[in-house]
Protein backbone atom coordinates (compact mmCIF):
# COMPACT_ATOMS: atom_id res chain seq x y z
CA UNK A 1 0.00 0.00 0.00
CA UNK A 2 1.25 3.29 -0.65
CA UNK A 3 2.04 6.06 1.52
CA UNK A 4 -0.69 8.08 -0.02
CA UNK A 5 -3.07 5.24 0.98
CA UNK A 6 -1.94 4.69 3.83
CA UNK A 7 -3.07 8.53 4.70
CA UNK A 8 -6.28 8.14 2.89
CA UNK A 9 -7.44 5.11 4.99
CA UNK A 10 -6.27 7.07 8.50
CA UNK A 11 -8.33 10.03 7.64
CA UNK A 12 -11.51 7.81 6.19
CA UNK A 13 -10.81 5.48 9.68
CA UNK A 14 -10.75 8.84 12.04
CA UNK A 15 -13.88 10.42 10.35
CA UNK A 16 -15.61 7.24 10.85
CA UNK A 17 -14.80 7.57 14.50
CA UNK A 18 -16.67 11.42 14.50
CA UNK A 19 -13.23 12.96 14.45
CA UNK A 20 -11.01 15.21 11.90
CA UNK A 21 -8.24 13.87 10.54
CA UNK A 22 -5.87 17.14 10.49
CA UNK A 23 -2.70 15.68 9.56
CA UNK A 24 -0.44 12.66 9.51
CA UNK A 25 3.73 13.69 9.81
CA UNK A 26 6.02 10.80 9.65
CA UNK A 27 9.48 10.74 11.29
CA UNK A 28 11.51 7.49 12.51
CA UNK A 29 13.09 5.15 10.69
CA UNK A 30 12.20 2.89 7.84
CA UNK A 31 13.09 0.02 11.22
CA UNK A 32 11.25 1.57 13.57
CA UNK A 33 9.09 4.28 11.57
CA UNK A 34 6.57 7.12 13.88
CA UNK A 35 3.71 8.09 12.92
CA UNK A 36 1.88 11.34 13.84
CA UNK A 37 -1.84 11.66 13.80
CA UNK A 38 -3.14 14.93 14.96
CA UNK A 39 -7.20 14.72 14.92
CA UNK A 40 -9.56 17.64 16.03
CA UNK A 41 -13.20 17.58 16.67
CA UNK A 42 -15.20 19.10 14.02
CA UNK A 43 -16.85 21.53 16.84
CA UNK A 44 -13.49 22.53 18.58
CA UNK A 45 -12.74 25.93 19.71
CA UNK A 46 -9.89 26.62 22.20
CA UNK A 47 -9.97 25.18 24.91
CA UNK A 48 -12.31 23.00 24.34
CA UNK A 49 -11.51 20.47 21.80
CA UNK A 50 -9.85 16.75 21.89
CA UNK A 51 -9.20 15.37 25.26
CA UNK A 52 -6.62 12.44 26.15
CA UNK A 53 -9.23 10.35 26.69
CA UNK A 54 -10.30 11.00 22.71
CA UNK A 55 -6.39 10.41 21.83
CA UNK A 56 -6.53 6.75 23.75
CA UNK A 57 -10.03 6.03 21.71
CA UNK A 58 -8.61 7.28 18.23
CA UNK A 59 -4.90 5.18 18.74
CA UNK A 60 -6.72 2.19 20.26
CA UNK A 61 -9.05 1.94 16.98
CA UNK A 62 -5.70 2.80 14.65
CA UNK A 63 -3.34 0.44 16.58
CA UNK A 64 -5.60 -2.72 15.15
CA UNK A 65 -5.40 -1.52 11.69
CA UNK A 66 -2.15 -0.20 11.51
CA UNK A 67 -1.25 -4.19 13.48
CA UNK A 68 -2.90 -5.78 10.04
CA UNK A 69 -0.53 -3.87 7.43
CA UNK A 70 2.22 -6.30 5.99
CA UNK A 71 4.13 -3.72 4.68
CA UNK A 72 4.62 -1.68 8.57
CA UNK A 73 7.32 -2.99 10.99
CA UNK A 74 6.55 -4.24 14.04
CA UNK A 75 8.08 -2.08 15.61
CA UNK A 76 6.13 1.39 14.69
CA UNK A 77 5.31 4.06 16.97
CA UNK A 78 1.82 5.36 16.73
CA UNK A 79 1.26 8.95 18.51
CA UNK A 80 -2.40 10.68 18.45
CA UNK A 81 -2.83 13.95 20.22
CA UNK A 82 -4.48 17.19 19.19
CA UNK A 83 -3.65 19.54 16.62
CA UNK A 84 -2.67 22.04 19.29
CA UNK A 85 -3.58 26.02 19.91
CA UNK A 86 -1.47 26.90 16.93
CA UNK A 87 -3.67 24.58 14.49
CA UNK A 88 -1.94 23.64 11.79
CA UNK A 89 -4.09 24.62 8.05
CA UNK A 90 -3.80 21.54 5.62
CA UNK A 91 -7.16 21.43 3.74
CA UNK A 92 -9.09 23.76 2.00
CA UNK A 93 -11.84 23.39 4.82
CA UNK A 94 -9.37 24.37 7.40
CA UNK A 95 -8.35 27.74 5.04
CA UNK A 96 -12.80 27.81 4.86
CA UNK A 97 -13.48 26.93 9.24
CA UNK A 98 -11.48 29.28 10.42
CA UNK A 99 -11.70 32.50 8.12
CA UNK A 100 -11.54 35.54 10.84
CA UNK A 101 -9.01 33.84 12.73
CA UNK A 102 -5.47 34.87 13.40
CA UNK A 103 -3.28 33.01 10.66
CA UNK A 104 0.50 32.40 9.84
CA UNK A 105 1.34 31.66 6.75
CA UNK A 106 5.39 30.62 5.33
CA UNK A 107 5.81 30.29 1.74
CA UNK A 108 7.84 28.28 -0.23
CA UNK A 109 9.17 31.62 -1.50
CA UNK A 110 8.79 35.09 -0.84
CA UNK A 111 4.81 35.91 -0.36
CA UNK A 112 3.71 38.81 -2.54
CA UNK A 113 6.64 40.76 -2.17
CA UNK A 114 6.61 40.52 1.59
CA UNK A 115 8.11 37.86 3.04
CA UNK A 116 8.39 34.21 3.71
CA UNK A 117 6.51 34.65 6.64
CA UNK A 118 3.65 36.65 7.22
CA UNK A 119 1.02 36.83 9.68
CA UNK A 120 -2.52 38.47 9.67
CA UNK A 121 -6.12 37.62 9.52
CA UNK A 122 -7.20 35.08 7.24
CA UNK A 123 -9.94 35.94 5.03
CA UNK A 124 -10.88 32.63 3.52
CA UNK A 125 -9.63 30.92 0.68
CA UNK A 126 -11.17 31.18 -3.30
CA UNK A 127 -10.77 29.69 -6.30
CA UNK A 128 -10.04 25.90 -7.23
CA UNK A 129 -7.58 23.51 -8.13
CA UNK A 130 -4.42 24.80 -9.01
CA UNK A 131 -6.05 28.17 -8.82
CA UNK A 132 -7.06 28.29 -4.99
CA UNK A 133 -5.82 31.84 -3.82
CA UNK A 134 -5.41 32.39 0.55
CA UNK A 135 -7.06 35.44 1.50
CA UNK A 136 -4.95 37.33 4.36
CA UNK A 137 -5.32 41.10 5.94
CA UNK A 138 -1.91 42.04 7.58
CA UNK A 139 -1.83 44.12 10.27
CA UNK A 140 -1.17 47.31 8.03
CA UNK A 141 -4.42 46.71 6.60
CA UNK A 142 -3.29 45.58 3.05
CA UNK A 143 -4.73 42.48 1.21
CA UNK A 144 -3.63 39.82 0.18
CA UNK A 145 -4.41 36.66 -1.73
CA UNK A 146 -1.33 34.16 -1.73
CA UNK A 147 -1.41 30.66 -4.62
CA UNK A 148 -1.81 28.07 -2.16
CA UNK A 149 0.30 26.25 -3.44
CA UNK A 150 2.98 28.83 -2.96
CA UNK A 151 2.38 28.36 0.95
CA UNK A 152 4.31 25.88 2.55
CA UNK A 153 2.64 25.64 5.98
CA UNK A 154 0.05 27.47 7.76
CA UNK A 155 -1.03 27.62 11.23
CA UNK A 156 -3.33 29.74 13.76
CA UNK A 157 -1.38 31.83 15.70
CA UNK A 158 -2.57 31.97 19.39
CA UNK A 159 -1.81 35.16 21.62
CA UNK A 160 -0.87 34.05 24.93
CA UNK A 161 -0.90 37.62 26.52
CA UNK A 162 -4.63 37.49 25.26
CA UNK A 163 -5.67 34.41 26.98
Amino acid sequence: MAADSLEQELERRVDALGFEFVELERAGSKARPVLRVRIDRPDSTPGHGVSVDDCIRVSRELEAYLDAREDLPDRYVLEVSSPGLERPLVRRRDFERFAGREVAVRGTTTLAGRGRRLEGVLLGIGGEGADERVRIRLGDGAELEIPRSEIARAHLVYRWDRA
